[in-house]
């Protein structure tokens, strides 16, 4: 006889794709892609705040998450 699992896997928290990402505390490199997402942002040029977005998830000391 095999055991089932009776009660319910606690849920998994995803990270929400449509905030922008938070700089990684004390990563300058994450700091300045934020401060030009922000930028591109306000002049309104989404194709470059996402750019800069996907550069910080992808930059390798980056751990932040959402804000």
């Amino acid at each position: 006889m095999t055991a089932h699992q009776t009660t319910q896997e606690p849920p998994i928290s995803l990270l929400d794709p449509t905030r922008p990402p938070t700089p990684a505390p004390g990563c300058d490199v994450c700091d300045a892609l934020d401060r030009q997402r922000a930028a591109a942002e306000e002049a309104g040029d989404i194709r470059r705040a996402t750019a800069y977005e996907v550069e910080m998830r992808r930059h390798p000391g980056h751990r932040g998450g959402t804000s």
